[in-house]
């Protein structure tokens, strides 16, 4: 067997033969980083083996019990599809100081309560430090353990012979196993650290979730074969700054995929929200111009949210464009349609835009609510009281219909909302920019 070395990055876990300043793959400077590695030919060791493994017809196999068990949080079930699956792995990221562990250790609180096992593993808290944190949820109870270290050999060896029901890693890139020669945190470490408790939980049926770490452009760090190993990807994101948090599923071979759930911090941990439709609007003032309420689908979950903008003149050479919540690239793309339909100069003024609450989207349906926005910081008319927009606006000037239109407009009209403008609204001519201008500020 020989031995030779190569560099991985610790960015995006890309792997070179030769070192390098930046990474080739993802042009992060400073992050190719020594690992050793053993090189065997493939297929030496069965060869030389009598006992060759052989495939199975699956019709012949046993059939087992796979069902999802319940966590005891039924908002986070009907998002899982039901629950966790025994021998499922479950990955979950987010920001720092966002909310992960304090979401794991009240789930884990939950199962302790219905009487079942959970362990959970930091190598980052003490076990004061955990203790601390499970008395001030109220989760403390004699069916949650905890293990504080970084040795992954040691939480495999406890799933094979405790067998809990629930495995919680926080976070994966603090473990190190002896199967790996470097650093805890490195890729080679991430990686066989991630397949190994992941190949552990699959044996031993135990439901494991790792957390793991991101980095500055709000990836999960380490190499992106953690996200193919596991059969659920999860993210917590929101801003530290407000009470909210929104828990998205990436991938599930378990239930449904692109959903999302809003969470919001209490003293006694986070709590879900059961209707979010009007949660991001607060306390907004209907009669100040330059905000606009749009009904947006993330998932297949409606709600509304505000969308404020406002236009001021400039007294730079270059005006600003600034954009929070979306792409500043859609800004500029509806700037320059706007002025080019509707004959208005936006280039003497400064334009900034946010989505109300720091929330992120990426809905096209939001074009229209932006676009009325803009309008009504411009002409600096408030918007009609209780409108609600919806609407992809195309590079031609035309209204475009959005997916998800009939969840939008059941609960546009179930919120009460009117007028309801739309792609679809079968308001005359509400088609294309020049025709909505005309219909919602009277300016043709």
């Amino acid at each position: 067997m020989k031995k030779r070395a190569q560099y991985a990055c610790s960015a995006c876990g890309a792997v070179s033969p030769r070192w390098s300043g930046q990474c080739p793959r993802c042009g992060q400077w400073n992050t190719m980083a020594e690992e050793p590695v053993s090189v065997t030919r493939l297929g030496s060791k069965a060869s030389s083996d009598a006992s060759l493994v052989r495939p199975v017809a699956l019709e012949d196999l046993p059939v087992e019990d796979g069902a999802a068990r319940p966590t005891g949080m039924d908002e986070l079930d009907a998002f899982l599809g039901g629950g966790l699956v025994p021998g499922a792995a479950l990955l979950l990221g987010g920001e720092p100081g966002i909310g992960k562990s304090t979401l794991l250790i009240q789930l884990a609180g939950q199962l302790a309560a219905q009487g079942r096992s959970a362990l959970y593993v930091s190598g980052e808290e003490s076990l004061s430090q955990l203790r601390g944190r499970a008395e001030r949820l109220g989760l403390l109870g004699p069916g949650l353990t905890a293990l504080s270290g970084n040795n992954a050999d040691d939480v495999a060896a406890l799933m094979r012979t405790d067998k809990p029901e629930l495995v919680i890693v926080d976070s994966v890139q603090t473990m190190a196993t002896s199967q790996a020669d470097s650093i805890p945190g490195s890729v080679s470490q991430v990686r066989a650290v991630s397949s190994g408790l992941v190949e552990e939980a699959k044996k031993s049926g135990c439901a494991l979730i790792l957390v793991g770490h991101v980095t500055k452009d709000g990836q999960i760090a380490g190499p992106r074969l953690m996200e193919h190993m596991v059969d659920t990807v999860l993210y917590l994101e929101g801003d530290r700054r407000h009470v909210f948090r929104i828990l998205r599923v990436l991938k599930n071979r378990f239930g449904p995929t692109d959903e999302l759930l809003v969470l919001q911090m209490r003293p006694k941990g986070l709590e879900v929200v059961p209707d979010p439709s009007t949660f991001f609007l607060g306390a907004r003032d209907a009669g100040q111009p330059g905000a606009a309420v749009v009904m947006a689908v993330d998932g297949h979950r409606p709600f509304a949210v505000e969308v404020q903008a406002l236009a001021s003149k400039s007294f730079l050479s270059v005006p600003r464009r600034t954009a929070l919540g979306f792409d500043q690239g859609r800004l500029n793309l509806l700037l320059a349609v706007i002025e080019k339909h509707l004959r208005l100069n936006f280039g003497q003024f400064d334009v900034y835009a946010k989505i109300g609450g720091g929330l992120k989207l990426a809905d096209p349906g939001l074009d229209l609510g932006i676009v009325a926005s803009l309008l009504s910081s411009f002409y600096d008319t408030p918007l009609p009281e209780g409108a609600v927009f919806w609407g992809e606006v195309d590079l031609s000037g035309q209204i475009r219909p959005v997916s998800g239109h009939e969840v939008r407009f059941k609960q546009a009209d179930r919120l009460g909302y009117g007028p309801i403008l739309h792609s679809g609204s079968g308001v005359k001519g509400v088609k294309r920019l020049e025709d909505f201008q005309k219909a919602v500020f009277g300016r043709g």
